[in-house]
């Protein structure tokens, strides 16, 4: 009976087994680094070596029994021979990355049972010894075991004090930042999240915040990559923060062809035919040398997932601590349930990001295909997801005649719509310049 519940307590086959999967496997190291901590192990050793595939894990260094044994010479670890032929056999014992989900969970179940048998002995010592009265050790237990029981290692319940506490927390400072406005920033709103590359925009949604999930609508050949690979400058380049380019339709070649353009102001026709002047080509070579130090991360990928993206977006956020990740776009992923609607897979896809955005505290932008009505193609169920939604449609010279105030800007040919804004005003129009030729969008001027 105690060898029985010695192997329910310590099971140290299934801590081999998840440290051999990620020693082997990328999906493996992503799903334990993700749901496992240190203390989930029972063995020393285990624990240490969970801990430097973590650390390399993080700076992007392939965690193999040689980098192990490299890293472990460098803080001066596995001294034993027994340590290192025990690292070996782990190493040796290769999993399957799809296994790796069923020996996670049984080393979380151990991590939990032993934690459960020590509330147990410690209050078993505290009745023996009547540390407590009777119904403050009953209430202490009740609240501990819930809390072990109940709760995931992530969740929360505000009680009315904390959340009244962060309710006045947020007022004031919104506040005070409101009252500095005049004086410190010229009456423009400060960001509360990361630039959207439009002053208009910026002033509206106060920035892509982390957990959002933002929609950008447009038809074909409307500027969607031009308007992703616009966020995508304003926050690598002008804001200094990393973020992830998952690409389902263009080549790496013409991602860095369009940022030659983006960065260098030469139209991107002349990039693609090499028809450029000695002074063009060295502002392109300028250009390229900004995107160098930027933190720009392009993933293209033609057969994407949504369980692809999870993967990729733990991954990214631990290794290089992305801010926000853009989808370019919806339409063209993986469909791998076809016994369903179109409507209903977009939907299921776009949830996948908002769960994603909230879980690792990013912005997640997503473009979508819009229909010729400006309807949103496929599910329009998705807007019900999303905390920003926006449309970009063209403006025909047409409408300008017609319109008074199109016809205070002197270059707007686009217009972006704010379909939706959880946190803040929607119906508004902002007037845009969509340069095609160069590939880069800003606020229209006026006249």
């Amino acid at each position: 009976m105690q060898k029985i519940q010695e192997e329910i307590l310590v099971d140290l086959e299934s801590e081999r087994r998840v440290l051999s999967g990620m020693l082997n496997s990328e999906e493996a190291r992503i799903e334990a680094y993700d749901s496992l901590k240190e203390e989930d192990f029972y063995h020393p050793l285990h624990r240490m070596v969970f801990s430097l595939i973590c650390q390399l894990y993080k700076r992007d260094v392939k965690p193999t029994f040689a980098e192990l044994l490299k890293e472990s010479q460098n803080l001066n670890l596995f001294r034993t021979q027994q340590e290192i032929s025990e690292l070996a056999y782990i190493a040796e014992h290769f999993i399957e990355g799809e296994n790796i989900t069923y020996w996670l969970q049984r080393v979380k179940d151990s991590s939990r049972l032993r934690k459960f048998e020590a509330f147990l002995r410690r209050y078993h010592q505290m009745i023996r010894e009547k540390q407590l009265p009777v119904e403050d050790l009953l209430m202490g237990a009740e609240e501990e075991l819930t809390n072990l029981t109940v709760l995931e290692k992530d969740d929360h319940v505000d009680s009315p004090a904390e959340l009244a506490n962060l309710g006045y927390e947020e007022v004031e400072r919104r506040y005070l930042r409101f009252k500095e406005i005049s004086e410190v920033n010229k009456g423009v709103l400060p960001l509360d999240g990361l630039p959207t590359g439009f002053d208009s925009l910026n002033n509206v949604t106060l920035g892509y915040k982390p957990g959002d999930l933002i929609i950008l609508g447009a038809q074909t050949g409307h500027g969607k990559t031009a308007f992703a690979l616009h966020t995508a400058k304003a926050v690598t380049i002008e804001h200094k923060a990393n973020i992830l380019y998952l690409n389902t339709e263009m080549s790496r070649v013409q991602i860095a062809l369009r940022w030659g353009s983006i960065l260098s102001q030469v139209e991107h026709e002349k990039l693609r035919s090499g028809d450029l002047t000695s002074g063009e080509f060295s502002k392109v070579l300028q250009g390229y040398s900004v995107l160098s130090g930027s933190g720009f991360y392009s993933y293209p990928c033609p057969n994407l997932t949504p369980e692809k993206i999870v993967s990729i977006g733990r991954k990214f956020k631990a290794q290089y601590d992305i801010k926000m990740m853009i989808l370019d776009y919806v339409g063209r992923m993986e469909k791998l349930t076809p016994n369903y609607a179109e409507w209903q897979i977009l939907e299921q896809i776009v949830k996948t990001q908002k769960m994603l955005a909230q879980n690792l505290e990013i912005a997640v932008m997503c473009l979508v295909q819009l229909n010729e009505d400006g309807s949103l193609q496929g599910a329009r169920r998705m807007k019900n997801e999303c905390d920003l939604m926006l449309k970009m449609v063209p403006v025909s010279n047409e409408e300008i005649e017609q319109n008074e105030k199109l016809k205070k800007f002197r270059d707007v040919n686009y217009r972006l719509i704010i379909d939706k804004n959880r946190d803040g005003r929607s119906g508004i129009d902002i007037m845009i310049h969509f340069d095609k030729a160069r590939q880069t969008l800003r606020d229209a001027r006026l006249v």
